[in-house]
């Protein structure tokens, strides 16, 4: 019995005396204070300086003729719209690879999820440097070798101007760490393997299971994957520069030399539409959850069917305490009270 015997705590000093709720929550919200206004100078500083650099002339005073000229500018237009198709094509481009990739990884042997994961990081060990040599090597086999073959068609359609078909591939490559890695993320969290087999089970075919089953648990990694391709595609110069293409980036560096104000108001505009596109793409991500455990229609039928007069209640089931029923009260017999 004494093994039974359940230990007792010591009781409480009663020179001892509690600490208030909120004591251990004050202190650190003073050094996170600090901390946000610090980060706050260091990145706020740069931008004012350059709006101020932008609407101050010496000798003029105050003037927004850096911002007014920005539309009528010879070039922007049409650098603007073709970064902006150049990252609508890398986005769908690195989004149609890696999806089905990583699903793949997901449903088939763990092994391959280390392949997969470092041929997708390895953008980052290669300078985008010695990657756009050798883009412009590859390039130059046109002329030299494939002269007289289809071949030299195709090595010149992927250089066009108007949409450059060459920086898509490129800046895909540079995109695959970044995307890998937000979609990496938002498959850890689901169960993709008891998704797939409960739609296949309901006779889902495999595209539907994707685009109806997976990809809407992951509109959050979708997001950012494709928040992070875009911010790269616009700033991105080395690649575009040196392939001798004229993009948004590479428009801005060659207006400096002539209109250094218009050239700083356009990295800022640039800068404010791209944390314009973060809010809006992280307001797509996350959607309000409109689901109530347990008030399914399942649910609803099972209650109703347990309130109505005529059901028999199966044996465990709990009774309602606001409506308790006479019939199962006991009934005294004589001489057992």
């Amino acid at each position: 019995m004494a093994a039974l015997t359940p230990l007792s705590t010591p009781p409480a000093s009663p020179d001892a005396v509690p600490a208030p709720a909120g004591a251990a929550r004050r202190r650190p919200r003073y050094w996170r204070g600090a901390v946000l206004t610090v980060a706050g100078l260091y990145f706020l500083t740069p931008l004012v300086s350059s709006f101020v650099f932008t609407v101050h002339v010496p000798g003029q005073g105050l003037t927004f003729a850096a911002y007014s000229g920005i539309l009528p500018a010879e070039g922007f237009t049409e650098s603007l719209f073709l970064s902006l198709s150049l990252a609508a094509a890398t986005i769908a481009l690195a989004l149609l690879l890696v999806v089905p990739a990583l699903i793949a990884v997901r449903l088939g042997p763990p092994r391959l999820r280390a392949v997969v994961e470092i041929v997708c990081m390895l953008p980052l060990v290669v300078p985008p440097i010695a990657l756009v040599t050798g883009i412009a090597t590859v390039l130059r086999w046109g002329p030299d070798h494939f002269s007289r073959t289809p071949l030299y068609q195709t090595f010149l359609a992927v250089q066009n101007e108007s949409f450059p078909v060459v920086l898509v591939l490129a800046y895909t490559v540079l995109a695959l760490p970044f995307v890998h890695r937000s979609l990496d993320a938002g498959l850890r969290a689901v169960d993709v393997p008891t998704l797939v087999e409960a739609a296949r089970n309901c006779g889902a075919g495999r595209l539907y299971v994707i685009l109806r089953v997976i990809l809407p648990n992951l509109r959050s990694s979708l997001a950012g994957a494709s928040f992070l391709t875009l911010a790269l595609v616009l700033g991105e110069y080395t690649v575009a520069s040196l392939l001798g293409f004229r993009p948004f980036a590479v428009w801005i560096v060659s207006v400096s030399g002539a209109e250094a104000r218009m050239s700083v108001a356009v990295s800022l505009l640039s800068l404010l539409i791209t944390w314009a596109l973060l809010l809006v793409l992280s307001r797509a991500g996350t959607g309000p959850s409109t689901a109530v455990p347990g008030a399914g229609p399942s649910a609803a039928g099972s209650a109703g069917s347990a309130a109505s007069p005529g059901s028999a209640a199966s044996p465990g089931s709990a009774a309602s305490p606001s409506a308790p029923d006479p019939a199962a009260a006991p009934i005294p017999v004589p001489g057992k009270e």
